[in-house]
């Protein structure tokens, strides 16, 4: 389940560095989506066969000392808020500054675990420095190098066992998991409330693993399955940037924590960028996705408005675009069973296993009529195919040179797959192996 662990500290104590090494630059969303703002960063972290997501919270320089402080208390907050574990960097080389006692105190107060983590002990002299930090009342200090990586194993073993134990034991895990996500505002508890109807005595709430992500058993007309509701945003006083940074947030742990996402968008606001970052974060979770275009009683039509959104769509995410797409409006209940339907739909797509002999069958020969253009002269031959046992759609296509293959060869081999197999509504995965 979505664990959340936080690096806080002043800017330059290499906070950066230690999401770097821990993620290993496995990073989970890349470039023009790494935090909603330049500076925040989301990664996965994986050791020893549990994963959790870490975020750095950014480090901002300015140049007075209030607005900075300012930032540093705002980013503290947000870690207190959304993290179940926090890591504190400080530095051995200046040891313990005001900055570094006011982040303390908030912390204390806080009642979050925290990790006192004392980096730049990259000699072994350096160790003598790191007892001043028991000083700041937050534990044992832990000695790393972000640089060079020394004592981040031993980091990783204490971050593990102070992780909340999964408190979702009563979820039954063979039921399918939906969660709505989508900006704030696009209507998701309206939609929720009508999926469940008015009798609500079908409904049993179990609380999610964080405080906000709540588990809603819906049974009926012949369905049974998981809805997972995010809370919506509790402050009013946070800024902008920081509610798009919290709803980020809040959509990140209900992705992990589901099956199939079912993406609102509000069909007056059109498909904004904030929207095409959640689309992008369902996607490189490898869950499945329904989009829901809401508030469709409110735009103007004729007979083309629809097929223009769908292709609008197609371009936006492209080059994935298959994918099923419900216009609703809520108050009117259009079409919010589709909705349903079309998600356990892409959820049996999820779980579709194709035999292996079925695969080369089908395959083989579409490959041998288009093969993958040679390279360097090298010509590359794919032998044979199987789909790998993973929670998502993944296949493996054995071959002599499988550096060799490009994208584009890939998405022709994706599409074949799609155009034989029924895999809607659920990212696919090629890896190359050699034979």
């Amino acid at each position: 389940m979505g664990n959340i662990v936080a690096i806080v500290g002043r800017p330059n104590v290499g906070k950066s560095t230690l999401f770097n090494r821990l993620t290993q630059t496995r990073q989970a969303i890349v470039d023009e989506a790494s935090g909603v703002t330049r500076d925040r960063q989301y990664g996965k972290v994986t050791w020893n066969g549990k994963e959790f997501s870490i975020i750095d919270t950014g480090g901002y320089a300015s140049n007075t000392d209030d607005i900075f402080e300012g930032e540093i208390r705002k980013q503290v907050r947000l870690a207190i808020d959304e993290a179940a574990l926090i890591l504190f960097v400080v530095d051995t080389l200046t040891g313990i500054t005001d900055f570094d006692d006011s982040v303390a105190d908030l912390l204390r107060r806080s009642g979050k675990p925290v990790i006192v983590v004392a980096n730049k002990v990259d000699t072994g002299e350096r160790m003598a420095y790191i007892h001043e930090f028991y000083a700041l009342g937050l534990g044992e200090p832990y000695a790393i190098s972000s640089v060079n990586g020394s004592g981040t194993g031993d980091l990783l073993d204490e971050i593990l066992s102070r992780l909340p134990k999964d408190v979702n034991s009563d979820i039954d895990d063979s039921l399918p998991k939906f969660t709505v996500v989508g900006r704030p505002n696009a209507g998701k508890s309206s939609i929720i409330n009508a999926f469940l109807g008015e009798d609500r005595n079908i409904v049993t709430d179990i609380a999610g693993t964080t405080r906000d992500s709540i588990f809603t058993r819906y049974n009926q007309f012949g369905k049974d399955f998981y809805l997972v509701d995010t809370a919506g945003l509790r402050k009013k006083t946070v800024e902008k940037e920081d509610i798009e940074f919290y709803s980020t947030m809040r959509s990140v742990r209900a992705i992990e924590n589901s099956d199939v996402c079912i993406l609102m968008i509000d069909a007056v606001r059109g498909f904004e960028s904030q929207d095409k970052k959640i689309f992008s974060l369902i996607e490189n979770n490898n869950k499945g996705i329904v989009v829901l275009v809401n508030k469709w009683d409110l735009v103007e039509k004729d007979s083309n408005t629809s097929k223009a959104w769908v292709d609008f769509l197609h371009k936006s995410v492209a080059p994935y675009s298959d994918f099923p797409i419900v216009f609703t409006s809520v108050p009117k209940k259009q079409r919010i069973h589709q909705a349903i339907e079309e998600a356990y739909h892409v959820y049996e797509n999820m779980k579709r296993r194709v035999p292996t002999a079925k695969l080369n069958e089908i395959m083989l020969p579409l490959i041998e009529n288009y093969p993958p253009p040679a390279t360097k002269g090298k010509y590359i031959k794919i032998k044979y195919i199987t789909q790998l046992p993973s929670a998502s759609p993944t296949f493996a296509f054995f071959c002599n040179l499988p550096q060799y293959i490009k994208e584009p060869y890939k998405r022709y081999l994706e599409n074949k797959i799609r155009e034989n197999w029924d895999f809607t509504g659920v990212p696919i995965n090629l890896v190359m192996r050699r034979k």
